[in-house]
């Protein structure tokens, strides 16, 4: 590594000398010598920028680039306009970290801060932290919000991602706490299950919305459910359906979390993402990470600023209920910078043609001889069908026209469709599965 610390051997040696030792042997003397590492690492000689280049462009030329994605189930392919990544590769914000020096963080902390109020106006909730690693961290963050007391045990829908619902399960083990899984019944959350499994012991219910199949679970009505058993009532909403639908907040949720991928952040292999938590005014002290707060300076000029941040990476460490330190800051700006440039028509056009172009695409496949449905309810831009052959046998057919298919899931296909599928394409998709249905 000498070549690449920026200090000279006079420079390292006076160092050294400064510190009281001779010699960096001297100075690691109380490491063992059976450790140490006496001759160079088996490693193949270095290349050059144009080698390396040309190394990883053979490389990438292996991936499988598909020109419509009819895949969601958690990562979505909606159309990113080309402004989002000028602004954010900035090197201004490509290197920021947690702003903790806000006299000369003010553009990082403004930008988190436009962010926090652009989430709260999507989910309705008074209030938004700085953002956490994904969707699913959120969720399991939230279990941590509404524990009190004997108040302990989370319940969360079956119908839930299952990965969602795998993070959950790790932060339960984590800290002790218990997770329930309230069973689906047809596609949705089975609401007398619900009732039954509500009790003084739960602290809190996670229903996702729309759900891992698409449907538009009756948010209002578990929500009330939950309420009257005592418990809080969190919502787990896809970004984009929340421009057109319901807010958590109009369902009576106490706490609204999600994966903000679809706001301007490439599929990528599935990161980085951003989680986003949204809360009521009560739950405010409760929410894990940071919280960029606005206030003025002494010459009456709005600043930006860290606030209720004394927790588990300051002080009250002992009190922590979460162990997150990590503010997401450039992916929070990213979403930012998407919901400023697409602005509420933009959302909305953006939702809306998804929504619209997956129906199509629904109505059409079902006229497939043996392609149904596989749940009734209403659905955003996700559904499920059931299919005559295998899913694998139907992917393979659409990847040959460069289409990436539904997802296996356990009735059938899970689809997805957003504003970039043209008519065109779905068409052509329809035709592929036809033959291959055949």
């Amino acid at each position: 590594m000498g070549s690449y610390v920026p200090s000279t051997a006079d420079e390292r040696k006076e160092m050294l000398a400064q510190a009281g030792y001779s010699s960096i042997e001297d100075m690691y003397a109380d490491i063992p010598e059976s450790v140490y590492l006496k001759k160079p690492l088996n490693l193949p000689e270095g290349l050059s920028e144009f080698e390396v280049r040309k190394k990883m462009s053979d490389i990438a030329s292996e991936n499988k680039v598909f020109g419509t994605i009819l895949r969601g189930a958690g990562a979505y392919d909606h159309y990113i306009p080309s402004i989002v990544k000028y602004v954010t590769a900035k090197e201004e914000f490509l290197t920021s970290y947690t702003p903790y020096q806000a006299e000369i963080s003010q553009g990082v902390l403004q930008s988190i801060f436009e962010y926090q109020t652009m989430i709260c106006t999507l989910t309705g909730m008074d209030v938004s932290n700085a953002s956490v690693y994904d969707g699913a961290t959120a969720a399991a963050e939230a279990m941590g919000m509404c524990v009190k007391g004997k108040r302990k045990v989370t319940l969360v829908s079956a119908a839930a991602h299952p990965d969602v619902i795998a993070v959950m399960k790790t932060y339960a083990f984590g800290t002790g706490r218990e997770l329930k899984i309230v069973p689906a019944k047809d596609g949705k959350t089975n609401i007398e299950a619900l009732k039954s499994m509500l009790d003084d012991s739960v602290a809190s219910f996670v229903l996702q919305q729309p759900n891992f199949y698409g449907i538009i679970e009756d948010a209002d009505k578990l929500g009330e459910i939950a309420h009257a058993a005592g418990a809080k009532f969190t919502m787990s909403c896809n970004p984009m359906y929340l421009a057109i639908m319901k807010t958590p907040a109009e369902c009576g949720a106490d706490i609204a979390v999600g994966d903000a991928q679809p706001l301007g952040m490439a599929i990528a292999y599935g990161g980085p993402y951003l989680g986003y938590m949204a809360a009521k005014h009560e739950l405010m002290r409760s929410l894990p990470g940071r919280i960029v707060g606005q206030t003025t300076d002494n010459a009456g000029n709005r600043v930006f600023v860290l606030t209720l941040q004394a927790r588990e990476q300051h002080i009250r460490r002992e009190k922590a209920s979460s162990n997150i330190c990590s503010n997401q800051a450039l992916c929070a700006l990213t979403a930012g910078v998407y919901m400023s440039t697409m602005g509420p028509c933009g959302l909305k056009s953006a939702a809306k043609q998804s929504m619209s172009k997956a129906h199509y695409l629904a109505s059409e496949l079902c006229k497939i001889p043996g392609v149904s449905l596989a749940y009734s309810g209403d659905y955003f831009h996700e559904f499920v069908t059931k299919m005559p052959v295998k899913a694998e046998t139907i992917n393979d057919a659409l990847a040959k026209s460069g289409i990436l298919g539904g997802l296996a899931v356990e009735d059938g296909m899970l689809w997805c469709v957003t504003e970039k599928a043209s008519r065109e394409k779905l068409n052509e998709a329809v035709r592929i599965v036809k033959g291959a249905c055949a």
